[in-house]
């Protein structure tokens, strides 16, 4: 199955999630249900300190991940054919407890309110089964004219 960001935005060279920026992270977002999931593998330079990863790079999953659910969601509501393109407006990060990294860490993101172009959406980052980080964010689908528009897809 091809993620998100490989279908509407290859040539993305955002550090979480373009798939073009080969020092990035290169998230891949799927969908699942009524929400969207990632599953990512830390490596060693993504650390705080020993065994814990980044809070920096915990926020940086969870913005993009929201992202593309916001993304999805007014793709899906509003019946378009292309994947509009969002930015983020705000987002707040919760840290509940360190993020061990000797694993593989899954980020789930949903909307809870949509009244397009903005999209509020809710995501947990998880690790050993257990939420270790949390968000909520708002994103906005972008106009004509903005400066993303020249690096999407």
């Amino acid at each position: 199955m091809q993620s998100l960001q490989d279908r509407y935005a290859p040539a993305g060279k955002c550090f979480g999630c373009g798939p073009a920026n080969d020092k990035g992270l290169q998230i891949k977002s799927y969908v699942e249900g009524d929400g969207l999931i990632c599953r990512f593998r830390p490596q060693p330079h993504h650390l705080a300190f020993s065994g814990v990863l980044n809070g920096g790079i915990c926020g940086t999953l969870l913005d993009c991940h929201s992202n593309w659910t916001a993304l999805w969601t007014l793709k899906q509501r509003l019946e378009l054919d292309e994947a509009p393109l969002t930015v983020t407006a705000d987002f707040h990060v919760k840290l509940h407890r360190p993020t061990p990294m000797d694993g593989e860490v899954v980020v789930r993101a949903h909307a809870v309110e949509v009244a397009a172009p903005r999209v509020i959406v809710e995501a947990t980052l998880e690790a050993v089964g257990k939420v270790t980080a949390s968000c909520r964010g708002t994103f906005v689908q972008v106009s004509e004219g903005h400066p993303a528009l020249a690096d999407w897809g």
